[in-house]
């Protein structure tokens, strides 16, 4: 086992402290972890972990204390909720006392792999796996780094620590996951989930950053030989970091980046994939990527430590985190240059949209703007009416500031750049849920690989009725009864029906962004009932 650290009480803004671990290497972590009884080791040597009853974030949990000068910048509503300074106080007191005097793992690491703007985070959590897990994802400090290291923002997860009181204090639950922006500080409490911390940081990237100019993305990234940057944005489940994992070109990051006058950069220095139905088959790199220093969440395994990853047992959103090094062919500076391609991932269940379409600058605003998938619902209880997800930007739940700002900065780097816009469906065709089948993962990477190499350029386009997108007639590897989805249907009136009414829903949706006046309405671009 480790030795101690010997990091101060006060260091850690607590009144006392037992025995801290301060940045463990993997090997000492994994002691921890085993000697401790916090997760078991599958039958290839990696940590499993279970994160209990929360095995995902949990949004409406979430806070921002109200307080000057950050409230003026911040959209208030569903997603960004306000707390008291005084909830906060009280809270941020209770988390501190619940930590003074305990055990403690504390994780050092850097968020945002350009210098010149990169975020010192500390983590002061109870768990060596959960020091495993930011470990993982963050940028590793190393050398002078460590030695110097001082955070710009601490986060504290006392996540056995319920709020006894949330309805006095007008919460949601006993699970609080709270940030104070001017005392650079998040508390977490009620929830085991490691993504909340990951997420949580990130969440402030959305609003340090674009308030400078930069714009921040839920998007994975990867480079070619060539230099050439193509960004995948999409909602979870589909397929983000399936398909920037790539043999053929380097991985810069799956999942949080940033864009500015140098080019694109890498939030993190690890990947935290989904490991549902997973396989050496379809997705090599990231299968190969579980081994030894991995973490697995929430997954099931036999006596033998032997994985089900088709298994939905304890849940569907079954994860790995890992460091990326862990992908062979990944790009060791976390940075690239400026984006030549941009891909808008959507898994329609409705099966109206294309497998693969080219956007105007217009129509990239809009669909950025909608940041539309659609899931089906209950499937345990048969229930197959697929429900439409509209998350700004592709990641809504995690921006602090209006949706349009980070859209106008979008539109402007793309302009500036030069850069082209796709819309990809990883979902149905051929009819919707339960009728049609889904898109194959050989079909996508064809549509992938098309615009990567520039081929899709050189295609005859058809523009579709409803959406009015421009869908080549034929691509290499893709067989051209799916590209036209109408065409895909065995019943076309039905299609027309099920494009009508998924139209309607975008309009819908959209309405929130246009005002009188307003020089941002990108109406025009999206479909037509």
């Amino acid at each position: 086992m480790s030795k101690a650290s010997a990091v101060s009480a006060q260091e850690l803004g607590l009144k006392s402290i037992g025995k801290v671990y301060h940045n463990l290497g993997y090997d000492e972590l994994f002691d921890h972890e085993t000697a401790n009884g916090e997760g078991r080791v599958s039958a290839n040597g990696t940590m499993m972990v279970d994160t209990g009853k929360f095995t995902g974030r949990s949004p409406k949990d979430k806070y921002f204390v109200h307080q000057k000068p950050s409230f003026e910048n911040i959209a208030w509503g569903k997603v960004n909720v306000a707390m008291a300074p005084e909830v906060f106080d009280e809270l941020y007191a209770e988390v501190t006392d619940y930590l003074s005097g305990k055990d403690l793992y504390v994780t050092d690491g850097f968020c945002g792999s350009n210098e010149k703007t990169r975020k010192s985070v500390r983590f002061i959590t109870e768990f060596a796996w959960q020091s495993h897990f930011v470990k993982n994802m963050f940028i590793r400090p190393e050398g002078d780094d460590i030695r110097d290291f001082a955070p710009n923002f601490t986060v504290y997860n006392a996540s056995n620590l319920v709020n006894k009181n949330w309805e006095k204090h007008g919460l949601n639950s006993e699970v609080f996951v709270v940030f104070n922006i001017e005392k650079n500080v998040a508390i977490i409490g009620g929830t085991w989930y490691g993504g909340e911390m990951k997420k949580g940081i990130f969440t402030m990237m959305n609003y340090w950053l674009p308030l400078q100019g930069i714009l921040s993305m839920h998007c994975s990234a990867n480079v070619g030989k060539e230099g050439d940057v193509c960004l995948f944005f999409g909602l979870s489940g589909t397929g983000k970091t399936t398909l920037s994992t790539d043999a053929a070109r380097k991985l810069i990051g799956d999942d949080e980046h940033g864009w500015d006058d140098d080019g694109v950069f890498n939030f993190e220095g690890g990947c935290y994939a989904k490991c549902i139905n997973l396989s050496a088959e379809s997705e090599p790199e990231i299968y190969n990527a579980i081994q030894r220093n991995a973490l697995l969440e929430n997954v099931v395994a036999d006596d033998d430590g032997v994985i089900d990853f088709d298994s939905r047992a304890k849940t569907e959103n079954t994860r790995v985190s890992y460091p990326i090094e862990h992908i062979e062919n990944h790009e060791a500076s976390l940075k690239a240059g400026h984006p030549k391609n941009i891909i808008f991932l959507t898994c329609d269940a409705f099966g109206v949209l294309p497998p693969v379409s080219k956007l105007t600058k217009e129509q990239a605003m809009y669909y950025f703007l909608s940041g539309y998938t659609a899931k089906v619902a209950g499937t345990e209880r048969g229930v197959t009416e697929p429900q439409a997800t509209f998350s700004a930007c592709f990641g809504e739940a995690f921006l602090p500031l209006h949706p349009t700002a980070y859209a106008k900065l979008l539109g402007e780097k793309m302009e500036k750049h030069g850069v082209n816009a796709y819309l990809v469906n990883t979902g149905w065709t051929g009819g919707g849920y339960g009728v049609g089948k889904r898109m194959s993962i050989k079909a996508t990477r064809a549509c992938v690989n098309a615009i990567l190499d520039g081929s899709i350029e050189k295609a005859e386009f058809d523009q579709t009725r409803w959406f009015r997108l421009h869908i080549p007639k034929s691509l290499p590897g893709v067989d051209s009864a799916l590209l036209n989805p109408r065409n895909a249907w065995p019943d076309a009136e039905s299609f027309d029906r099920t494009a009508n009414k998924l139209c309607g829903m975008f309009i819908e949706n959209f309405k929130k962004y246009i005002k009188d006046g307003d020089d941002f309405d990108f109406t025009q671009a999206g479909p037509r009932v």
